[in-house]
């Protein structure tokens, strides 16, 4: 999906006539359903007038032109997309082009550069265009057949070789070339060896971006697949933009420590989605075949045991790489290299728990400050509104300000988008407004008419309804499916039936019942282990809660909103009466509610592909239909 589709030859009209930026203001606002930046409006002005005649002067006007363009299953948007036919066989080619106006460039380090406007560094243009190249290729079959159908190019066209001559001499290939004012027309011999520069191929070129725009996305590689190869083969994800700064601004802070012995806190802030734990796990990989003492940890008892399940599958060695916040009471000080702490939002007050022996309790000091002293880089990835119990505490001002009393330089990313949700631009905003945490919803269909996002929203009239949905979904599309619920019923404890352990079917709404997954350590047959309800495919037919589907994903999501969060009127309201949830009742209202908005927050953004939604309570169902049509 572009913003905006013509030949290179009428976009420059466009351009000269002062009006494709107003065009493409006025698509973003249509497609986003919100503004754009001014900064971004002047980058149009002031980039694509000067690339598009460029491209004319090349004869290459006939040139479909794809400007804005996003790709499959991410946040992330391509400036230009050239669209056209290779002059050596005729067959579809397509150029991604990145367009900067940079002046002056200093390399800072591996693939990062600094640009002096801007804070924090950002990745080489070739290396970004290089990303997008292989994500894209990665992410579309068709093109993945075609080797040689994709081409990439970083043009700075405001710079002097004088000005950026070190980030230039940066290895390139078929998927990133960089080019700049004193080598354009090293650029038009580029751009004319892979698009034919016949104007009898116009045809061919609208040809070639019709059957560019039709292709067939695969989903993006399920996190815990590719975490085994990850971790034990090679590097399987592919970073974009914030994701690959941050990861390189943790490996720069390692040499930088063993340098000079300088401890370095990191910390990645990004929503559900915005890929932390493909970063983490990234860095895990990267860092344990560089020989670094590298441990990952989290708060989250599922998500550490299915990582070192699906990670570590036969490897007992990776499977001790991951740990839990509590385990570093008493570890020696930098006994690490790096510290990897994924679900940071979930870092509590203490790690002292019922059964810690008094010798290390007397040892323990707050949680997070046991965690920065473990290694000479710790590395805290959170979402603020993750929190999900009363007592966690993760929060980059309560970070920051333990790194620093530390002594710790802090660097803190940034990550944008969202890449579950079949990297809908709009999902993640549109639940935060339905739930409340900001602005007011709009019915989903809205949306999609306007921006043709793939992704699926609709309310089921029942849960047998929305059950029937799920395993349609299945059935006909691929993929895994499970059903997630408030905490709103009781969870019993298994019983035994004709001699066996069976589930309690304690979720009943009218005729329909289903069991909670299983509870932690409680092994029920033809059940998965709750730590694994989400990544086991026997867990469909179980209805899961928070706590066994944070951190998670799966294709097809089904959400119940239970009694304990309504809508009245015209807001919604949270009601501890319905809460079964022991840990949060405990929570004073003002936390309470926002601990149970979180909690849903949650539960709507586990699925890549869709979601399907249904309240017992009538007045919410009401909205929840109107919103989801």
């Amino acid at each position: 999906m572009a913003l905006v589709r013509k030949s290179a030859e009428s976009l420059l009209a466009d351009a000269l006539e002062n009006r494709l930026h107003k065009l493409l203001e006025d698509q973003a606002r249509i497609q986003f359903e919100a503004g754009v930046s001014d900064g971004e409006v002047r980058s149009w002005q002031n980039s694509l007038p000067a690339f598009l005649g460029d491209l004319v002067d090349a004869g290459l006007g006939h040139v479909e032109v794809l400007l804005e363009h996003k790709l499959p299953h991410s946040p992330k948007r391509v400036d230009v997309v050239l669209c056209g036919r290779n002059p050596a066989d005729g067959r579809p080619s397509y150029v991604l082009v990145e367009l900067k106006q940079w002046s002056k460039a200093e390399p800072y380090g591996d693939d990062l550069v600094k640009i002096d406007h801007y804070a924090q560094p950002v990745l080489h243009p070739v290396e970004q265009v290089r990303r997008y190249c292989e994500y894209l290729v990665d992410s579309t079959p068709a093109l993945a057949e075609r080797p040689g159908s994709v081409h990439g190019v970083a043009y700075l066209h405001n710079a002097r070789e004088a000005g950026i001559w070190r980030i230039s001499e940066y290895a390139v290939d078929e998927f990133g070339d960089l080019y700049t004012l004193d080598s354009k027309s090293r650029l038009t011999d580029r751009l004319r060896s892979v698009l034919s520069e016949d104007a009898a191929t116009r045809d061919g070129s609208r040809q070639a971006a019709d059957e560019f725009l039709g292709m067939r996305h695969a989903p993006s590689k399920p996190l815990l697949t590719a975490a085994a190869k990850e971790l034990q083969e090679r590097e399987q994800f592919v970073l974009l933009d914030e994701q690959q700064v941050a990861y390189r601004l943790v490996t720069k802070a390692v040499e930088k420590a063993r340098a000079s012995r300088k401890q370095t806190a990191v910390i990645v802030l990004g929503g559900p989605g915005s890929g932390k734990s493909v970063i983490a796990l990234s860095l895990l990989g990267e860092l344990a075949r560089q020989g670094r003492t590298v441990l990952h940890a989290t708060g989250s008892s599922s998500f550490t045991n299915t990582m070192r399940k699906h990670a570590g599958h036969r490897n007992r060695r990776v499977q001790t790489m991951f740990k839990y916040f509590n385990d570093f009471i008493d570890v020696e000080r930098f006994g690490l290299d790096v510290l990897i702490c994924d679900e940071a939002h979930r870092i509590r007050e203490t790690s002292v728990k019922r059964y810690t022996p008094r010798a290390v309790r007397e040892k323990a000091r707050r949680q997070i400050e046991e965690l920065i002293d473990a290694a000479r880089v710790p590395v805290f990835l959170l979402d603020e509104n993750q929190t999900v119990r009363p007592g966690e505490m993760g929060s980059q001002a309560e970070i920051e300000a333990a790194a620093e009393a530390a002594g710790c330089d802090v660097q803190v990313v940034r990550l944008g988008g969202q890449f579950r949700c079949g990297g809908s631009e709009f999902f993640d905003a549109w639940v935060a407004k339905l739930i409340g945490v900001k602005g007011t919803a709009t019915p989903w269909s809205s949306l999609v008419t306007r921006s043709d996002d793939e992704f699926v929203v609709r309310s089921a009239e029942s849960p047998r309804e929305m059950e029937s949905w799920l395993l349609d979904r299945q059935a006909k599309s691929g993929g895994t499916a499970r059903i997630a619920a408030g905490y709103c019923w009781r969870w019993s404890d298994p019983v035994t039936a004709d001699g066996t352990k069976v589930l309690v079917p304690d979720v009943k709404i009218g005729d329909w019942e289903r069991p909670w997954n299983a509870k932690p350590e409680q092994r029920v047959p033809d059940a998965p282990a709750s730590h694994f309800w989400a990544s086991d495919e026997r867990g469909f037919g179980q209805v899961g809660c928070i706590y066994t589907a944070q951190g998670f994903e799966y294709d097809w999501a089904g959400v119940i909103f239970g009694k304990d969060f309504v809508w009245r009127d015209d807001h919604w309201e949270a009601s501890r009466r319905h809460s079964h949830d022991p840990a949060v009742k405990k929570a004073d209202e003002l936390h309470f509610a926002r601990l149970i908005r979180n909690t849903y927050k949650v539960l709507l953004t586990r699925g890549m592909r869709g979601v399907c939604v249904y309240s017992e309570d009538p007045e919410t169902q009401d909205h929840l239909r109107a919103m989801s049509a």
